[in-house]
């Protein structure tokens, strides 16, 4: 009996000795030398500030407008017998487009021709008697009257004559107007009319329409306080423009041909144009591009677009110091896709977070994980 009781007084005694040192710790013991529980690392991505020549760009919405234009018109009224182009081809200056029905022409020719044999051979009938009247004349054998009749009769076969060889001309003119050529090169669209349609001068529409594909305009607008910068860069002939057209990875590359003489007063923009070569047919008439205008390069603090970020007391970036994430007030200048080129805050070689900013705040630990492939 006395054994038990012994027993379950050791095990209170245990008992109650955990219950002090889980509350009170071992003696001695003090708060400085308790484990340091600190805020945990909140993972980064980073990437490096760089000083170097950036590109000056103007980025605006541009049109494709094709240089020249020509709608294929009849010039007679006639039957068409032959189609010599495929819809939506390309054509050359020159090329036979279209051959309409000439046969009437052709018998207009050979009665000019014939009319302009009778009147050479009465041409001819004429000067025998302005030659023969005229010795007669110096003999006294015939009065001056027949002579001068003679002169008035060779004067006028020759003046038939010349009729004669105008109405020619003019009818293989005419003739000429049956094989329709393509007066320009480009892209032809499809034919309004095919074999055996007869068409008209006073036809409203076109036969078919050539568009010049290369080269080829863009136009787009620009705020007009760009102005003095791009006329510097086209004194200097740095500027160059790129186009992009929607759903296409190339570009396409051109120069500025023309700033438009007036400022629009009701939006402040004015028209700039460039001439793109477009040998590849990269762009297409009426496509909207999204263009850019590079003006010249300078040398700029560049970092990747992703490490700006905006607050109500404007854009900063965090910089990684001593292993913190530390708030850095910046400037941008510009943004080129994805890059973004600051005009104050950053010398260059400094260390920016460009992910993981969720739970990042000024100060904060941070620990570099390892960047994505296109950081």
């Amino acid at each position: 009996m006395i054994r038990r009781i012994l027993l379950l007084a050791c095990v209170v005694a245990v008992a109650a000795a955990g219950v002090w040192l889980a509350a009170f710790g071992l003696p001695g013991r003090t708060a400085a030398q308790a484990p340091n529980q600190g805020p945990r690392p909140v993972a980064i991505e980073v990437a490096k500030a760089v000083k170097k020549k950036n590109a000056v760009t103007l980025s605006a919405i541009g049109n494709v407008s094709p240089i020249a234009s020509v709608a294929v018109r009849p010039r007679i009224d006639s039957e068409i017998t032959a189609v010599e182009f495929a819809d939506g081809a390309m054509v050359q200056q020159g090329d036979v487009l279209l051959r309409l029905d000439s046969r009437s022409i052709d018998a207009q020719i050979q009665q000019a021709e014939g009319n302009l044999a009778r009147d050479q051979a009465q041409l001819e009938g004429a000067e025998r008697d302005v030659r023969r009247y005229g010795e007669l004349v110096t003999k006294g054998a015939t009065p001056i009257l027949n002579l001068d009749n003679a002169k008035t009769a060779s004067g006028t076969f020759a003046g038939a004559i010349k009729a004669d060889q105008a109405q020619i001309q003019n009818l293989k003119v005419l003739l000429s107007y049956c094989t329709i050529r393509a007066p320009i090169s480009g892209r032809i669209s499809a034919a309004a009319v095919k074999v055996g349609n007869f068409v008209r001068i006073a036809d409203i529409q076109p036969i078919a329409t050539i568009i010049q594909i290369a080269p080829i305009y863009v136009t787009f607008a620009v705020p007009q306080a760009s102005l003095p910068d791009i006329r510097k860069a086209l004194a200097s002939e740095s500027a160059t423009v790129e186009a992009i057209a929607p759903g296409e990875s190339r570009s396409a590359s051109g120069a500025v041909t023309m700033i438009e003489n007036t400022v629009d007063m009701a939006t402040g923009l004015v028209t700039i144009r460039a001439t793109m070569p477009n040998t590849d047919d990269l762009l297409w008439p009426g496509t909207l591009v999204n263009v850019q205008l590079t003006l010249r390069d300078e040398d700029a603090v560049v970092i990747p677009s992703a490490a700006v970020q905006i607050s109500q007391q404007g854009t900063f970036v965090f910089v990684v110091k001593d292993g913190k994430a530390v708030v850095q007030r910046v400037t941008v200048a510009r943004i080129s896709g994805k890059e973004t080129a600051l005009e104050s805050g950053l010398e260059g070689g400094e260390t920016v977070v460009t992910d993981g900013f969720l739970l990042l705040t000024n100060g904060a630990p941070v620990a570099v994980r390892g960047n994505k492939p296109d950081a």
